[in-house]
């Protein structure tokens, strides 16, 4: 029978639901968070929150919905732009294009200085931070650096993706295939040393 270590305290965040949809900032003006709540008063406060912030531009990766009629309305000041992929939980396969297309929009907008992106998905755990993993690489962020600075300002973070991105990365600059190879068992590395409770952290927030 395998050995299995049971979670560490590490591991399992407080309080992770109070995480969902906390606007966390990993970066200068690059925010990532959970969804906007379905109900209208949830709606309506979750994205009061997002604007007292300063949010100006919302990546919204859910492949199973999204807001942008509702922000249209509610919030018309907001740039909404909806890039919905599948999540597969710890289980990599994110496309190229969907890296290309996310990290180009979220860096044309970051480049104004006034702006602040709001990057996310369901929960807040894996695409929202993958995403915002490959934009830290993209700006010049180290492997483990990039990774360090999601997991600090958003403990919930599994970033299951990440392996993804710094292939995509990597492609993207023209890395040799050495250079590749070594990045992503660094990235791979970092997330063995550095685990969070993925099922436990989702049961938590499916249970609200």
């Amino acid at each position: 029978m395998e050995n299995q270590t049971p979670p560490t305290a590490d591991q399992r965040p407080d309080d992770p639901v109070s995480w969902w949809r906390r606007p966390c900032e990993v970066a200068d003006r690059l925010y990532v968070s959970g969804d906007l709540p379905g109900g209208q008063a949830g709606f309506e406060r979750i994205l009061g929150v997002w604007r007292a912030v300063g949010i100006t531009h919302v990546v919204d990766l859910r492949g199973e919905w999204n807001d942008a009629d509702a922000v249209a309305v509610a919030a018309p000041e907001i740039s909404y732009h909806h890039l919905g992929t599948h999540d597969d939980g710890a289980a990599e396969g994110q496309e190229d294009d969907w890296f290309s297309e996310g990290v180009d929009a979220i860096t044309e907008a970051l480049a104004d200085s006034t702006t602040r992106v709001m990057v996310h998905c369901h929960m807040g755990v894996n695409r929202a931070p993958s995403m915002a993993y490959a934009v830290l690489l993209d700006l010049g962020h180290g492997i483990e650096e990039g990774l360090e600075a999601i997991r600090a300002a958003r403990p919930i973070a599994g970033i299951a993706y990440a392996r993804d991105a710094v292939r995509w990365h990597a492609d993207r600059r023209s890395w040799t295939d050495e250079a590749r190879r070594d990045a992503v068992r660094r990235a791979g590395d970092w997330l063995l040393s550095n685990p969070v409770d993925l099922g436990w952290i989702i049961s938590k927030i499916r249970t609200a």
